[in-house]
C-alpha cells in the first residue's frame, strides 16, 4: 500500500472511530445534564445543590469503570495486535474481576455511609435528605456503571465502535426520557431522577450483548485466578484515566467548599450548571480520546510509530478547532445557556453562572489537550508521563490554586482557578511529549 493510501486509510479510521466515541460520550455527558435540566425544573435552586454535591461520587465510581476499561482495553488492543489470544481472554478477565471487587466497595459505602459521605461533601440542613437519596442509590447502581465503562471500551477495542456507541446513545437517551416520567408524570422527585441515571447503563449493557450473541468478539471470560501482574499491568495503564475523573470530582468538592464560604447554596447551584456543562465539553475532548486510544495503541502493538504519529496529529487538530468554535457559542450566548436551568428566575443565580461561564470556559483547549496527551501516552504505555500529566491536573496544582486565587480575587478567582490549573499543567506535558518524541526519533536512527 502506498503512503498516500495509508494515509488516507489512517484517516478515514480516525474519523469513523472519533465520530462515534465522541457522540458516545457526548451521549452519557447529556445524560447527566439531563438531570441538572429535570432537577432544577421540578426541585429548583435546593435539588440543584443537591446534585451538585453528589455529582463528584458518580465521577469516582465513573473513574473507576474507565480505569478498568480503558487499562484493560488498551492492554487488549496492544496484546490482540499482536496474535496473543490466550493474553487477550486473560487481560479481559481479571478486568472482570477487578469490576467486581471496586462495585463490592461502592455498595457497602451506599449501604452504610452514604448519609456521612452527605455531610462530608457539605450537605446543610435544607438538602442533607435529598443529598442522601441521590448517594445511596447511585453507589448502590455502581455495579452497572462499571461494568457497562469496562464492556464500553472492550468492544470498541474489540473493532465495533459503531456498538459501543449506539450502546451508549441509547442508554443515555432512555435516561433523558425516563428522568421526565420519573420526575413529572411519576412525581418521585430526587429519587427519580438517580432511578432514570441507574437503569441507563443497565440498558447500555443490554444494547451491547449482540457483539457476544453474533460470535464477533475476539475475547471471552476464562475460568482462571486472579493475576497479580496482570490486574498490576491493567491498573497503571488506567490510573491516569481514573485522576481525570477523580480531578473533576476534586475540582467540584474544591469548589463547593469554597463556593459555599463565599455565595452559599446559590453560588453552588450556580456551580452546578457550570460543571454540569462541562462534562458536556470535557465528554467532546473525552470521546476523542478514547477514539483514537485503539488506533494508536494498534500501530504502537505493530511498532508503526508514524501512523501513531499521524493519529495524535490529527486528534489535537481537531481538538483545537473545536474548542474555539465552543467557546465562542458559550461566550455569545451564556445568558440563555443559563436561563435554561434558572427555572426559578434568580436574578443572583443568573448573574453568578453568566459571569462564571465565560471566565471558566477559557480553559477548554487546555483541557482537550492534557485530556488526549495524557491518553496517548496510556495507549502507547508510557504509565509514569501519563500518572505525571494525569496528578498535576487534578490533586497537584488544582486545590491550592483555587484556594489562592479565591482568597485574592474572591468568585473571579475561583473561575479562573481551572484554567490556570490546565495551562500550567500543559507546559510539563509539552516538555515530557517533547522528550518522548525527541527520543523516538534517535532510537529510528540508529
Amino acid at each position: 500500500m502506498s503512503s498516500t493510501m495509508k494515509q488516507q486509510s489512517c484517516f478515514q479510521e480516525f474519523i469513523q472511530y472519533t465520530t462515534l466515541s465522541v457522540l458516545g460520550t457526548l451521549g452519557v455527558s447529556c445524560y447527566i445534564l439531563a438531570d441538572t435540566f429535570f432537577v432544577a425544573k421540578g426541585l429548583g435552586t435546593n435539588g440543584l445543590a443537591a446534585l451538585n454535591l453528589a455529582i463528584p461520587v458518580y465521577n469516582f465510581i465513573h473513574g473507576t469503570g474507565l480505569m478498568l476499561g480503558m487499562g484493560g482495553a488498551t492492554r487488549f488492543s496492544i496484546c490482540k495486535s499482536q496474535d496473543k489470544k490466550e493474553k487477550v481472554n486473560r487481560i479481559y478477565t481479571n478486568t472482570i474481576y477487578l469490576a467486581i471487587i471496586f462495585s463490592a466497595v461502592f455498595i457497602m459505602l451506599g449501604f452504610f455511609f452514604s448519609d456521612r459521605l452527605a455531610r462530608l461533601l457539605g450537605a446543610d440542613a435544607y438538602i442533607l435528605q435529598i443529598t442522601n437519596i441521590y448517594l445511596r442509590w447511585l453507589l448502590l447502581f455502581s455495579p452497572a456503571f462499571i461494568l457497562n465503562d469496562v464492556l464500553l471500551c472492550f468492544v470498541r477495542n474489540d473493532g465495533n465502535p459503531r456498538l459501543s456507541m449506539i450502546a451508549m446513545m441509547i442508554g443515555s437517551f432512555a435516561n433523558i426520557a425516563l428522568d421526565y416520567f420519573f420526575i413529572f408524570p411519576m412525581q418521585m422527585g430526587i429519587f427519580g431522577a438517580v432511578f432514570a441515571t441507574g437503569l441507563s447503563p443497565v440498558i447500555s449493557i443490554v444494547m451491547m450483548l449482540p457483539h457476544w450473541a453474533r460470535g464477533e468478539n475476539t475475547f471471552c471470560f476464562v475460568k482462571m485466578k486472579i493475576k497479580a501482574n496482570t490486574v498490576g499491568r491493567i491498573l497503571s495503564l488506567g490510573i491516569p484515566s481514573l485522576i481525570a475523573q477523580l480531578s473533576a470530582g476534586v475540582v467540584m468538592i474544591t469548589f463547593n467548599t469554597i463556593i459555599l464560604k463565599i455565595e452559599g447554596n446559590t453560588g453552588v447551584a450556580a456551580y452546578g450548571i457550570i460543571a454540569n456543562i462541562s462534562l458536556v465539553v470535557v465528554g467532546v475532548y473525552t470521546g476523542i480520546a478514547q477514539g483514537v486510544q485503539p488506533l494508536i495503541s494498534r500501530f504502537y502493538g505493530k511498532g508503526n510509530n508514524s501512523q501513531v504519529q499521524e493519529v495524535l496529529r490529527y486528534a489535537m487538530t481537531v481538538m483545537l478547532i473545536i474548542s474555539c468554535a465552543l467557546y465562542l457559542l458559550v461566550f455569545v450566548f451564556a445568558q440563555s445557556i443559563v436561563a435554561v436551568f434558572n427555572n426559578e428566575n434568580n436574578l443572583e443565580l443568573q448573574h453568578i453562572a453568566v459571569t462564571g461561564i465565560k471566565l471558566y470556559f477559557i480553559s477548554s483547549a487546555f483541557v482537550g489537550y492534557n485530556i488526549i496527551l495524557s491518553i496517548f501516552f496510556t495507549s502507547v504505555e508510557k504509565t509514569l508521563p501519563a500518572h505525571i500529566l494525569s496528578m498535576l491536573r487534578g490533586l497537584v496544582l488544582i486545590i491550592p490554586m483555587a484556594f489562592i486565587l479565591s482568597a485574592l480575587f474572591g468568585m473571579t478567582g475561583v473561575w479562573l482557578a481551572y484554567t490556570v490549573t490546565e495551562l500550567t499543567a500543559a507546559i510539563p506535558g509539552y516538555v515530557i511529549y517533547k522528550q518522548y518524541d525527541n527520543n523516538r526519533k534517535r532510537e529510528q536512527e540508529v
